[in-house]
């Protein structure tokens, strides 16, 4: 380019100067396509029974969309985009690899169902509050997290999934979901300062946050640099998002609170998010100075786990005990930044994958559990299930044996591995606490199975001596919206644990990536001079 005055410019040593190929685009659909359904629910939002199909046909294309983009990655490797056509590290950067793309899928794949769900669980009136607005919303901002190859972009993203998550807690406007949504809030945008705090600091040390570009300047800086800081604050505000002991208190104080459907929602997506960020900034980013921490990520890993499976043995609700299984399987997946050898990570992401499906089916379980009971989650007041529904007790069983870490269901391959790779690296301790741990869950979700399903009624009334009768669940339109997603669920956790090897295989991939940027620096710098 020639300018009036000067001598020409060479673009190319700043810009891309060639079209991006049409495949590339596929990076950053999973995140437009959310945000643009979104817009139009909520630009629709006086037409209320458009809403359910508008989300519905919005997160199927995204799963599709997503799985495509797995394709490609797993086919061509990383996928990079960035925008304004600016070389890297400059401008804003979609890199999508084959760890976001996992949890991207996933992600999506339940958030399909829990909007199948929340058909029923929301009825005409009250979707006029936003229920469906803000899940897209939650999706995009989900969605930009996982694909995001800036730090400033992942925090801009973790705000966007915080501004729709407070919306979808207090839905319903009930005192205790205002109770549940301040404790959540407060804990969470705690973090987000301490997140952010890290990122100023580290470009502040670095004068980059491109993630590639910190994966390559980061070995090659003297011992002095100080980033072993930086690694902890970056620790403590991810293991706060992702509800690591001692920073864990504020999930089963809040995400018993919203509807079923809600819980079940944050409880696959919004704790993974945190566990991706600290795999992807701990692992890939900074794995030299996450060394220094690995001693203490194991003590937090192993009392994770069990300050997780005790509090789910001790409680007498059926929402809180789930909150605190999804704090004992954050534990589990810690355990990668204690012992990060690829056999461990890829451990983490399974268990991971694991766990968004198994949590959230176990949530819209909970809920049909309470619907067929008269809506109590109190174990004391459920009862007689098995014979008012074999199948969900079925279900249940199903659900409770996976979350354990019980073959042949999807956890067991996952705990498996970290429990190799920590007797591996010497840490028989921390095995000790997975197993301990999964021994603890057994009997958690075994006493919800005995109280809820084989006892003949409540706690006041002896097995017996009346018979129990379910409450109907509604029109045919409720039950297919509330059976669909949890049989679906379920059939995918058989599916996980008979068939292990698709999974590991991608898991395998992601671990390596992780543990060797060497590829994800060249797809992000390959063509740059």
């Amino acid at each position: 380019m020639a300018t009036a005055n000067g001598p020409e410019v060479d673009l190319a040593l700043a810009m891309i100067t060639v079209p991006t190929p049409l495949s590339d685009w596929l990076v950053i659909l999973p995140v437009v396509i959310p945000l643009a359904a979104g817009s139009l629910a909520l630009a629709l939002r006086r037409r209320i029974g458009v809403q359910p199909s508008i989300a519905i046909t919005a997160l199927a294309l995204l799963l599709l969309v997503d799985v495509a983009l797995l394709l490609k990655v797993l086919a061509e490797g990383p996928v990079v985009m960035v925008m304004g056509r600016w070389l890297p590290p400059f401008g804003i950067a979609f890199e999508a690899d084959a760890m976001g793309v996992i949890f991207a899928t996933a992600a999506a794949f339940v958030a399909l169902f829990g909007a199948i769900y929340a058909r029923a669980e929301f009825n005409t009136t009250e979707r006029r509050y936003g229920i469906y607005p803000f899940l897209l919303l939650l999706m995009g901002g989900v969605s930009g997290a996982f694909l995001t190859g800036d730090l400033f972009n992942l925090y801009v993203w973790f705000e966007v999934l915080l501004i729709s998550s407070f919306g979808m807690i207090v839905m319903g406007s009930e005192k205790a979901q205002i109770d549940g949504a301040v404790k959540y809030a407060l804990l969470n945008l705690v973090a987000t300062t301490l997140f952010l705090i890290a990122t100023g600091l580290l470009y502040g040390t670095l004068g980059t946050l491109n993630m590639a570009d910190i994966a390559r300047i980061t070995p090659t800086l003297p011992a002095d640099t100080p980033l072993i800081g930086i690694a902890a604050l970056f620790f403590l505000a991810f293991g706060m998002k992702a509800a690591a002991f001692p920073v864990n208190t504020w999930l089963p104080a809040s995400y018993h609170t919203p509807r079923v459907v809600v819980s079940a929602l944050f409880s696959g997506l919004l704790t993974k998010v945190g566990v991706y960020a600290l795999l992807r900034t701990l692992v890939l980013l900074l794995p030299v100075q996450a060394a220094a921490w690995s001693g203490i990520a194991a003590w937090v890993a192993a009392l994770t786990i069990l300050v997780g499976a005790l509090g789910a043995l001790a409680q007498s609700d059926l929402r809180r005990m789930l909150g605190y299984l999804i704090i004992s399987g954050i534990g589990a997946m810690l355990a990668a930044l204690a012992v990060p050898s690829e056999k461990a990570v890829t451990g983490a992401l399974f268990y991971a994958v694991h766990s968004i499906i198994v949590m959230t089916a176990l949530y819209l379980a909970a809920g049909v559990m309470a619907r067929c009971s008269g809506g109590s989650f109190d174990l004391r007041r459920l009862g007689g299930l098995y014979g008012a529904s074999p199948l969900l007790a079925g279900v249940f069983l199903v659900l409770a044996l996976g979350v354990a870490g019980l073959p042949p269901f999807s956890g067991f391959w996952p705990k498996l591995m970290l429990v190799e790779a920590t007797l591996e690296a010497g840490a028989g301790w921390l095995a000790a606490s997975i197993l301990v741990g999964g021994f603890l869950t057994t009997l958690a979700v075994g006493r919800v199975w005995l109280f809820a399903f084989l006892r003949g009624g409540p706690e006041t009334v002896a097995d017996g001596t009346s018979a129990f009768t379910a409450t109907p669940l509604g029109t045919l339109e409720i039950r297919l919206s509330l059976w669909v997603p949890l049989l679906v669920l379920t059939l995918a956790i058989i599916l996980l644990g008979l068939f292990p090897a698709p999974l590991h295989v991608l898991a395998t991939i992601a671990a390596s990536g992780l543990i060797d940027p060497a590829e994800y620096i060249g797809a992000v710098f390959g063509g740059a001079p």
